[in-house]
């Protein structure tokens, strides 16, 4: 019995799993066109090796293809035109609230597929979006108009340092005239030093 598929099925995940950590570590969600391909055509020579042909060749094929996307990788950091080629750029879907109808036709988006990824990220209406884009990664990219923003801690922070300064403000004009009003504290050690009272009590009980 040919036992040869057991050391192949070894060598195969290893070598898969180098090739995939060379490659990178995004997850499909996150991966270009060029990045998705190639995840594809190593996934699917992996398995050849397991149906008869060369394991070595399969691997070296696998090896070519990584070295093809980190070359494709490089050339987009040096160049822009090549970068908007193979990746593609971010197209605007909302602006101010109102749907880019010209470019949700040509991502063939509909506006069933741009609420749900809206309400994804708690997103209740489209009136409350300044920007909204799609991203080359095919995620939904946004901004909230600024009356629809939640408050941030540095805000918070702020509107308590001006109830604060408020409060101190108002203690300061009323505390005084409410100290004039207030009758006088009784000391009766004081009475004691003074032979007097600060307070006279009633006369029959003087």
């Amino acid at each position: 019995m040919d036992f040869d598929w057991i050391w192949k099925s070894i060598l195969i995940v290893l070598g898969g799993t180098l090739l995939l950590r060379i490659a990178g570590r995004k997850s499909i969600s996150q991966m270009t066109l060029a990045q998705t391909v190639i995840m594809i055509g190593i996934g699917s020579l992996l398995i050849q090796p397991l149906a008869g042909k060369n394991i070595w060749t399969t691997l070296a094929v696998g090896t070519m293809l990584v070295i093809t996307l980190i070359v494709m990788e490089y050339a987009q950091v040096k160049s822009d035109g090549i970068e908007k080629f193979i990746t593609g750029k971010s197209k605007v879907m909302i602006e101010n609230g109102t749907l880019n109808e010209k470019n949700l036709k040509k991502l063939r988006f509909t506006v069933d597929q741009l609420e749900m990824k809206l309400r994804q990220q708690n997103v209740t209406s489209i009136d409350s979006v300044k920007w909204a884009t799609l991203e080359p990664n095919g995620q939904v990219g946004y901004e909230l108009k600024p009356e629809s923003q939640p408050a941030t801690k540095k805000e918070i922070d702020q509107l308590q340092q001006s109830v604060q300064q408020i409060l101190q403000l108002l203690n300061s004009t009323l505390v005084p005239n409410a100290q004039t009003q207030q009758a006088p504290k009784q000391d009766i050690f004081k009475e004691v030093e003074t032979n007097n009272h600060s307070i006279e009590p009633p006369k029959h009980l003087q």
